[in-house]
């Protein structure tokens, strides 16, 4: 259920209301919004609650939530989350852009991928220092070499760094070097791991898993917002079909329908929905015309030797034409991409 608040509630009345809804043994998220202040109670209903709660001093009203997925939903906030964290941010008019290689393979290459998507304007560097990989023969990532690597091209470029964490026990380690915390589409229902990321003070990128439905996809989101975290960022990266035209299928149905379900923001791979370059710039394109918060995207300076999805990288420019194309798109959408190119 959802305590809403009076408008003018004192910071006393809102404590006192949160104490409540401990002594009941539930669990309170209070949720501060740009028209009201609002108390997400989560946990086993108990006979009277809402009776016990609607007493209480400067509450206005007590409604229960009848999505599965409570801190998700809309019926918590109505209005749309926006995340931020360094030169990142994605939400609102801002149409966040994350670049970079699948993996880091070298600082040289890392750094110089840096320089170049920034110029280009993304805001955020992507690379993977973990790769969890469908054969264990493949590439796996160069670990936490692969982290200061991805360090030394933010502090070379100021571009805040994304990557995934593959494991609880690295949570910690991948949070000391990085700015928002990936969890992949293979890792999207790994629970333990999710509440790992839900007790860091990092926005989370979660990827919806290839045979997810959108309810498993939010009440994944769910565990983190549990947790406390309430930066959590929604990645469609395609779904598994029947079709083989392309890697995955990109269905971008899934970002209106998002932003009718939940408040939180919606990131778009192109690069995964599609498994293919040629395809890139089209789906970043009509990502932004659907209504995406955010891309991301994989670049690589020479895609054709890459260690890992170079056949579905852009090279450097490609990606600035990739960006020149979605500005425009964005500009008539009266929102902004990514940052100025240089």
């Amino acid at each position: 259920m959802i305590v809403v608040m009076e408008p003018d509630a004192t910071e006393q009345q809102l404590e006192a209301a949160v104490k409540k809804v401990g002594e009941l043994g539930l669990r309170a998220n209070v949720i501060i919004g740009t028209e009201r202040t609002v108390i997400a109670v989560v946990g086993e209903e108990r006979e009277h609650a809402k009776e016990v709660l609607e007493v209480c001093d400067a509450v206005s009203a007590v409604m229960p939530i009848l999505a599965p997925y409570k801190m998700a939903s809309r019926e918590v906030r109505p209005e749309p989350t926006c995340i931020s964290r360094g030169s990142f941010a994605a939400g609102g008019s801002n149409i966040g852009v994350i670049a970079g290689p699948c993996s880091v393979e070298s600082e040289e290459q890392i750094v110089a991928s840096a320089r170049a998507v920034k110029a280009a304007g993304a805001t955020a560097l992507r690379g993977g220092a973990f790769k969890p990989r469908t054969s264990p023969y493949s590439f796996q990532g160069l670990k936490e070499t692969g982290l200061q690597m991805l360090a030394a091209a933010r502090d070379e470029t100021g571009l805040a760094v994304v990557t995934e964490v593959v494991s609880t026990e690295d949570v910690e380690l991948v949070a000391r070097y990085s700015d928002v915390l990936q969890v992949g589409a293979r890792n999207m229902q790994n629970y333990r791991l999710l509440e790992a990321v839900g007790g860091v003070d990092r926005p989370v990128l979660l990827k919806r898993g290839p045979s997810a439905t959108m309810d498993e996809f939010l009440l994944a989101a769910e565990y983190i917002l549990n947790e406390g975290n309430q930066q959590v960022m929604l990645c469609e990266r395609g779904i598994r079909t029947f079709e083989s035209h392309t890697r995955f299928t990109l269905p971008l149905a899934s970002v209106p329908y998002l932003h009718r379900k939940t408040h939180l923001p919606v990131i778009i791979d192109p690069s995964h929905g599609t498994g293919h370059t040629y395809m890139v710039p089209s789906m970043a394109a009509a990502a932004v015309a659907a209504g995406a918060d955010g891309l991301i995207i994989e670049v690589h300076p020479d895609p054709q030797n890459a260690a890992s999805d170079g056949y579905q990288s852009l090279d450097f420019g490609g990606f600035r034409a990739t960006m020149d194309q979605c500005r425009r798109v964005a500009a008539a959408m009266d929102r902004t991409l990514g940052c100025s190119p240089s």
